[in-house]
C-alpha cells in the first residue's frame, strides 16, 4: 500500500451493510481502502434480535460430516464482522472480487499511520434516523464475548 492512494473511511455512525455494499463497488473500481473505527459502525434493529441472530450463526454451526467439530467459523470481532459484510458482496467465482479484498483493510481504532489523514464520511451511508434502534458492532462483540464466558 506504500506509493498507492488510499481512501480512508471513518465508521462512526455509519450504518453497516449500506457501507459496505459502497465499499464494495468502489473496491471492484479499483481503489485501495482503509476503514477505522469499525467497532463505531452501526447494524439498525433491536438488540436483542441482532445479538440473537450473530449468536445463532456463531454456536448452532455444525458441518455435515462431522457433528461434533465446532470451531470460530464466523468472525467475532467488529473489524472481521465488517469485512465479511464486504466479502459477502463482492464476486467470489471470479479473481477480480477476491483481488478487489485484498485491497480493504479494516481496523478497530485508528492506527498510527492513519492518524493525520483526513477521513472521508459517506453521506449516502450515515445513520440518520434518531428514532430506530440500533447496535453498534463493538456492542455486538462484547455481548458475545460477554456470553461465551458465562456459557
Amino acid at each position: 500500500m506504500a506509493g498507492e492512494k488510499v481512501t480512508v473511511i471513518d465508521g462512526t455512525g455509519h450504518v453497516a451493510g449500506r457501507l459496505a455494499s459502497i465499499i464494495a463497488k468502489r473496491l471492484l473500481n479499483g481503489e485501495t481502502i482503509v476503514v477505522v473505527n469499525a467497532e463505531k459502525i452501526i447494524i439498525t434493529g433491536k438488540k436483542n434480535r441482532v445479538l440473537e441472530k450473530f449468536l445463532k450463526r456463531i454456536s448452532e454451526w455444525r458441518t455435515y460430516y462431522n457433528p461434533e467439530k465446532r470451531g470460530p467459523k464466523y468472525p467475532r470481532t467488529p473489524d472481521r464482522i465488517f469485512k465479511r459484510m464486504v466479502r459477502g458482496m463482492l464476486p467470489h467465482k471470479k479473481p477480480r472480487g477476491r483481488e478487489a479484498l485484498k485491497r480493504l483493510r479494516v481496523y478497530v481504532g485508528v492506527p498510527r499511520e492513519f492518524r493525520d489523514v483526513e477521513p472521508e464520511r459517506v453521506e449516502d451511508a450515515l445513520f440518520k434516523n434518531e428514532f430506530c434502534p440500533y447496535v453498534t458492532l463493538g456492542q455486538i462483540y462484547e455481548e458475545i464475548a460477554q456470553r461465551q464466558i458465562e456459557a
